[in-house]
């Protein structure tokens, strides 16, 4: 057993690269600090050149790029949207705001993203869409959910605020969906604080999602001097973010390479650090398909049973490690009962019982990794499964 640490190592620490400051100081420079400058320009062009993505529209939050989404779905109270059963809340929410019913998918037990060979028995003459998450940025099973959405004539959307430049079978996560949504929260690879971004893959959403993003408005056409004025033409709100956030995800998304192999190197540290005690103690690690390259957003475990959990997390913090646990299963919450949800999701409420993450940002320094490391292998669960 570890002697007890004065210094935390905490599970997340927002990063930089350099550049950062530089190019705020640059956008109000422009005096242009307001939505959709020269560094949202900018900052879209390289999300829509590097994913091969139709269309990139910065928003404000992953949560608004998915309220956008169901906006664009012409959702009615009653409709139905299948989702994951474990995911972050607004993944389900914004489906929810427009009074359509969530029907919960169990996960797989492997990937712990949607199980495809579920789907197909969600769907009614009700269904308007399929909502997968990349979980851990890790992709779905994408041949087979695509080939469910095209033979149904359902919407297909991606929630990819992990995956961000992760693949399956070498096309970039984000760009199988007709839409798609991205996070730069403070927590993920690539960040500007709050913020996060609608991937428009089918041109028919194109014009529309501007209009939604401008406050209902065609101000973009405007813009571009396709109308005289503009003025109230749809639904919408206030979904652009302001071009010093655009700024700061520049500086972030220009060293994605050098990002992503930190991150790479992080993971794969804890992989092969950890893999011999997991194996020896019952305990899985992440799973990767060998057809798809990951994201390295975290590194999770699931342990052995709930109470292994608890007394686990709280050796580590006795040690100075600051782990998590994540998502609480939706098709059980409160919101879920009051609002119609439906769905029956063992994998998910087993999953959610025993997954922890551990300390995992840019800057995490070689030697704190190490204690992280030693902490966990001093830890022995008393029972497996």
């Amino acid at each position: 057993m570890l002697e007890p640490s004065a210094r935390v190592i905490p599970f997340n620490k927002a990063s930089f690269v350099g550049n950062e400051q530089a190019y705020m100081a640059e956008a109000i420079a422009n005096r242009h600090i307001s939505g959709d400058g020269p560094f949202t320009k900018k900052t879209q062009a390289l999300l829509e050149g590097v994913m091969g993505a139709r269309q990139v529209l910065l928003t404000t939050s992953c949560t608004h790029a998915l309220e956008m989404s169901a906006l664009l779905l012409d959702l009615e109270p009653g409709d139905e949207v299948i989702v994951p059963a474990f995911t972050f809340v607004s993944t389900v929410n914004a489906f929810a705001l427009r009074r359509a019913v969530a029907v919960f998918v169990d996960v797989r037990a492997d990937t712990l993203n949607i199980d495809e060979r579920l789907i197909e028995a969600a769907i009614t003459p009700k269904t308007k869409a399929i909502v997968v998450v990349h979980y851990a940025g890790v992709a779905c099973e994408m041949d087979a959910i695509v080939d469910i959405a095209q033979r149904h004539g359902l919407d297909l959307i991606e929630d990819n605020a992990h995956g961000l430049f992760a693949t399956y079978q070498g096309k970039q996560l984000g760009t199988f969906g007709a839409l798609a949504t991205q996070s730069f929260h403070e927590t993920k690879n690539f960040t500007c604080g709050e913020g996060g971004a609608l991937v428009v893959n089918e041109p028919r959403f194109m014009e529309r999602a501007e209009i939604l993003r401008e406050k209902g408005t065609n101000r973009a056409r405007f813009f571009r001097g396709a109308v005289d004025k503009y003025t109230w033409v749809d639904l919408g709100s206030s979904y652009v973010p302001s071009d010093l956030l655009a700024a700061f995800l520049l500086a972030q998304l220009e060293h994605r390479d050098s990002i992503q192999h930190t991150r790479k190197q992080i993971w794969t540290r804890y992989h092969e650090g950890l893999r011999d005690w997991a194996q020896a103690h019952g305990v899985q690690l992440p799973y990767i398909p060998a057809d798809r390259e990951q994201s390295y957003h975290m590194f999770y475990m699931l342990l052995p049973t709930l109470n292994e959990r608890a007394r686990f997390l709280a050796e580590l913090q006795r040690n100075g490690v600051n782990a998590v646990f994540h998502y609480t299963p939706l098709h059980r919450s409160e919101a879920a009962a009051r609002l119609g949800a439906r769905g029956d999701c063992p994998v998910t409420e087993s999953v959610s019982d025993r997954l922890v993450r551990l300390p995992f940002y840019n800057s995490l320094a070689f030697e704190d990794q190490t204690t992280v490391i030693e902490a966990v292998r001093s830890f022995a669960p008393a029972v497996r499964v």
